[in-house]
């Protein structure tokens, strides 16, 4: 398992949030060498844009389309979206990234990493 708190670039919504969340994690996750993810995000247009088959032309299309070129390479993937208050780590970890200057990263070796966004 593994957990990040990056400070990201100013966003204009909480879409753009979370699918720049999703992005991130995903670059972790794949550097750290996770083949197997569940990924978990309160934001219910991006998740289901995440797990849609069809290209999406809004203007988090590149964002999303990214997301989804990371997904390929991993042997299994779940995409869920979960209620804010079953998010909790998520938003302890955002809270958090507030606060600080530079990324930081936590590890746990377990067979599957859970991401929460």
């Amino acid at each position: 398992m593994a957990a990040m708190s990056v400070k990201g670039p100013p966003v204009t919504n909480n879409e753009e949030a979370e699918a720049l969340a999703c992005r991130k994690a995903l670059e972790f996750s794949i550097d750290a060498g996770f083949l197997e993810l569940i990924i978990e995000g309160d934001n219910a247009n991006v998740m289901r844009a995440v797990c849609s088959p069809l290209p999406n032309h809004s203007l988090l299309g590149n964002i999303i389309e990214d997301v989804k070129c990371f997904l390929t390479g991993l042997q299994y993937v779940s995409v869920k979206c979960i209620s804010r208050e079953r998010n909790k780590v998520a938003h302890v970890l955002a809270r958090h990234a507030r606060n600080i200057f530079s990324d930081m990263y936590g590890w746990k070796t377990l067979h599957l990493c859970i991401m929460t966004f």
